[in-house]
């Protein structure tokens, strides 16, 4: 097969959360550890970071892989899900993974593949640690893809974990209620190792610290020792000065990660970093700071308050749950426009009406879906969204919606285009 072939294959033969939903969810981690058992152990050759959270651990991710790459360590990047081709979810250096080492990867495990029949995600999982091994990685960077505890990333054992938020998402799954949600992602939390917790939340946080009481973990968070001021951003870069127990860290830091609540993430990656010099890693200020400002050319990362276009602009943002949306239109209200445009499309697993309930009402809508699955149609969710008094026209597509949304904006307006990641896919 050829790479294409492949990816056709992957995507056919086995489940995938990111298509199917809860169907391809599997409630245990028996494959992972068989696989990993037959591929000996690959994530045991070199260091790993291991990232949680609801919100904001893609961002992290990139953060922390992007300080280590300036520091000169070559570093794996575990991630999920892409946004335009697969090989985004590995990157070594932030090159992706090759299409060969993905077609031979498959070519050669197909017959133990058949038998197995992994998930998507545990496949995947097990073609990423055994790159960053034949690639010789120094650390590898590893996101969890849902969950913390039954994820198939959890088999590793990490320098550091990192968990950054907790908030609804993936309910159907991890549960209605945010203490359920906090159980499932400490369960990344190992014993003897450090955990750093991105933001300090009343409803979970003693969840969090007896579970590293139970597991003598060193738990620190983030938000109660590192503060910013003086945040400001343009079009290419937010800037900030960082402070830790009110003595200056950063003076003007720079991020090519522009969004607001990128400030967050920025806190809880200087955290996990803090925590990983004191435990020896060689890595100076001048190394982060370089690596904030240079993350999305380091990395790749696409779809955090990207930009596509000026005149009008155009901005798209992967936000797809509360918490997120409410980051995204925070950062929409220090944005100088005359008239908001909104391409907008959900998956149906997500909490629609709270979404929906939350958006601008003095916007224009462009009500669309991805080409997945599990996309809610559009006459669905323009339904729901008249509850709330949004108002627009549906289209069958993404693209349709955005050119549309392009034709009838002034150079003076902004285009908003986001809901799910799926969406962002099509238009980065």
């Amino acid at each position: 097969m050829d790479y294409q072939e492949t990816l056709d294959w992957m995507f056919a033969q086995l489940p995938m959360f990111q298509r199917k939903g809860q169907a391809a969810y599997k409630a245990n981690l028996d494959n992972t550890h068989a696989l990993d058992a037959r591929f000996t152990h690959p994530h045991k050759s070199y260091k790993t970071i291991h990232v949680a959270g609801t919100n904001g651990k893609g961002s992290v991710s990139h953060f922390i892989a992007s300080c280590l790459q300036e520091a000169g360590y070559k570093t794996g990047l575990y991630t999920s899900p892409h946004l335009k081709d697969f090989r985004e979810r590995i990157r070594v250096g932030g090159q992706p993974v090759s299409k060969e080492f993905v077609v031979d990867f498959i070519e050669n495990n197909k017959e133990l593949f058949a038998g197995m029949k992994p998930s998507f995600f545990e496949m995947t999982v097990a073609m990423a640690f055994k790159y960053f091994e034949e690639q010789e990685v120094d650390y590898a960077v590893i996101e969890t893809g849902l969950g913390g505890r039954l994820d198939s990333t959890n088999i590793i054992t990490p320098e550091i974990s990192v968990i950054t938020n907790i908030s609804l998402d993936h309910t159907a799954l991890l549960g209605d209620d945010v203490k359920l949600i906090a159980k499932e992602k400490a369960g990344i939390i190992k014993s003897d190792i450090p955990v750093v917790i991105g933001e300090y939340d009343e409803a979970v946080a003693d969840i969090f610290k007896e579970r590293a009481h139970d597991v003598n973990s060193r738990i620190s968070f983030a938000d109660q020792n590192y503060s910013i001021t003086n945040s400001s951003f343009d079009v290419v870069e937010r800037t900030m000065d960082v402070s830790k127990d009110g003595v200056s860290l950063f003076e003007s830091l720079k991020s090519s990660l522009v969004g607001v609540y990128q400030e967050k993430n920025i806190l809880t990656a200087i955290a996990a970093l803090e925590e990983l010099r004191e435990a020896g890693m060689k890595i100076d200020n001048k190394h982060i700071a370089e690596g904030m400002r240079k993350v999305v050319g380091n990395t790749g990362i696409m779809g955090r308050w990207q930009i596509l276009k000026k005149d009008p602009l155009i901005i798209c943002d992967t936000a797809h749950n509360e918490a997120g949306i409410a980051c995204v239109l925070d950062q929409i209200k220090q944005v100088e426009f005359n008239k908001l445009h909104i391409v907008f499309g959900m998956v149906n697993d997500k909490s629609i009406d709270t979404v929906l309930s939350m958006m601008p009402k003095d916007a224009i809508y462009y009500f669309t879906k991805a080409t997945i699955p599990r996309a809610l149609d559009e006459n669905e969710l323009k339904g729901i969204a008249s509850k709330y008094n949004l108002k627009g026209n549906t289209y069958k597509t993404v693209e349709e919606a955005s050119m549309d949304a392009a034709i009838k904006s002034g150079k003076d307006d902004l285009i908003y285009i986001g809901g799910s990641t799926f969406v962002v896919a099509e238009v980065v």
